[in-house]
């Protein structure tokens, strides 16, 4: 299966394959931008230009794979964890998760997809499990599942975003040292417009919390400093090919004021839960890479602070360009994660 990540300014393809020795290898990854307003908060206003884009990136990528894995934003999905009985049959939990889920979802359930999965035992109730069921409204789901049709691609699985981003982070925690045990890893997602604050302990996310700022707030400084369109901006912008003074005046402002913010919401983090300090600050998202954002990062914080390559210790198959990689890998973690599902039961 691809990993298929569909965010406010691009589609991003990820497929990975596993050698005989079990280690994951990254065959593909490819992106098509989106123009500005084809999907506002979440939802796709011009269903056939990103269909379009969709089907570039298909093409671009060269994969020959048609099963692909998706993800609905997490604003478009209801979640809650339940406690139901363990051993129950299939059908008997689906009933119980049924009448469980009108009281959560402010919908009819004709309405919406439902869907449950068993997390494991109950830590407080003996005989008793954890159940996780996850809710969209179905005209939502099915645009997501519009687009993989008219790229000629079949859906088998829609994930939540922060959920596959987390999966992707598994990786990487382990690779910190000591397995990343007891370590409070702080995740920035830096988007276009939004950047969430995730903040794990190993397998659970203590906090999550999404602010409005990201990199198309440098699009528009850059639009406006030199007269640009918004897209020749955005191109510029990630080409490099803009004036000399750029730099200092609009690039180390705007690298400052970021790493600010990203120190805001740590200490929002701080207080409002029990915890004081983080063990790593991660960049990820396409404006993770800014030249300068991790050192600042690290100066405001007082934090470790690393730039998050999704990728990192996976073979490369020979149809990856490193260049690209290197100058892209922080964008591609929530594609990753669901690239990931295909060796995750």
């Amino acid at each position: 299966m691809i990993g298929l990540d569909i965010s406010s300014s691009s589609v991003k393809l990820v497929e990975l394959s596993q050698s005989t020795s079990g280690e994951l290898v990254l065959e593909r990854l490819a992106s098509e931008p989106f123009e500005k307003g084809w999907i506002v908060d979440g939802q796709i206003e011009k269903f056939d230009e990103v269909a379009d884009a969709v089907r570039r990136v298909v093409s671009r990528s060269g994969t020959k794979t048609r099963h692909v894995v998706m993800a609905m934003p997490q604003s478009a999905v209801i979640t809650k964890k339940i406690v139901l009985p363990a051993g129950l049959r299939e059908d008997e939990m689906e009933l119980q998760v049924e009448s469980e889920a009108h009281q959560y979802i402010p919908f009819s359930l004709d309405e919406v997809s439902l869907d449950f999965c068993v997390i494991g035992p109950n830590a407080n109730s003996v005989g008793d499990v954890d159940v996780l069921i996850a809710a969209s409204r179905k005209d939502r789901v099915q645009d997501r599942q519009g687009l993989a049709e008219a790229a000629g691609l079949t859906p088998l699985v829609l994930d939540i975003e922060s959920h596959a981003s987390r999966l992707a982070m598994g990786r990487l925690i382990n690779a910190l040292p000591d397995q990343g045990k007891d370590s409070l890893v702080a995740l920035f997602e830096i988007g276009a417009d939004t950047t969430s604050l995730k903040v794990l302990r190993e397998e659970e996310m203590l906090y999550d919390r999404d602010q409005s700022f990201g990199g198309s707030q440098l699009t528009q400084l850059i639009s406006r400093q030199y007269g640009f369109s918004y897209e020749e901006a955005e191109q510029k912008k990630i080409s490099g090919e803009l004036p000399e003074d750029y730099e200092s005046t609009l690039l180390t402002p705007f690298v400052d004021s970021l790493a600010h913010e990203i120190g805001r919401a740590l200490q929002y983090f701080f207080t409002s839960t029990p915890h004081h300090k983080v063990h790593y600050v991660m960049l990820a998202g396409g404006t993770a890479a800014m030249p300068g954002l991790r050192e600042r990062v690290k100066d405001v914080t007082g934090f470790a602070s690393k730039v998050v390559n999704p990728f990192e210790s996976m073979k490369l198959g020979s149809a990856v360009r490193e260049a690209k990689l290197r100058r892209e890998a922080p964008s591609y973690l929530t594609a990753c994660g669901l690239a990931m599902r295909r060796f995750v039961q």
